[in-house]
């Protein structure tokens, strides 16, 4: 029986993006149609990548804006985040920035376990961020971007597996860069 590993991820980004369809398309296969606000809510599944099995819990956050107080229970044993947009507001886009900010000073470390999802593809007519947009920004924390779609269940899965693969990357990449060499 394998080792299951425990991964706390925190799904943060401006109100009305699709956090929480994002979440329960993942752990519930269904879309909401409509639903109340969140203030907060946790998922939770077992996933398996090759021969590991990972405990995903995911907290499902109320929006922020770029003025949010980001709570320590968002930083303090939080393995990874999944940082969300619409692609249909350029507003969130821009609170992303933001709030990717409050997390890299929070955490006080140089890299930080991110997908930056462009939620709401589907939308495309309406679209007002364009993909290479995302693109650029994660590129420019070292992040991995997707763009998806909750409603069509376009890469739902993929985000969830993605974020655990950036979580091992960036705990396995630690400590690589300060080896000392005796020559």
């Amino acid at each position: 029986m394998p080792l299951v590993r425990y991964r706390k991820v925190v799904i943060l980004g401006y109100r009305s993006v699709g956090k929480t369809s994002l979440a329960h398309q993942f752990v519930e296969g269904k879309f909401l149609e409509g639903y109340d606000p969140t203030v907060e809510n946790t998922y939770s599944k077992i996933v398996t990548l090759g021969k590991d099995e990972f405990h995903l819990h995911l907290v499902d956050t109320a929006g922020q804006d770029e003025y949010s107080i980001l709570p320590y229970s968002f930083i303090i044993g939080v393995h990874g985040y999944v940082l969300v947009y619409s692609v249909t507001s350029l507003h969130s886009f821009q609170v992303i920035g933001s709030l990717y900010q409050k997390l890299h000073e929070g955490h006080g470390k140089t890299r930080l376990p991110v997908v930056l999802v462009g939620n709401k593809a589907d939308l495309s007519p309406d679209r007002e961020v364009q993909a290479i947009e995302g693109k650029k920004l994660a590129e420019s924390w070292g992040a991995t971007f997707m763009e998806s779609s909750a409603r069509d269940n376009q890469l739902t899965q993929d985000i969830f597996t993605r974020i655990i693969q950036e979580i091992a990357r960036v705990e396995n990449s630690y400590g690589q860069e300060r080896r000392c060499h005796l020559m």
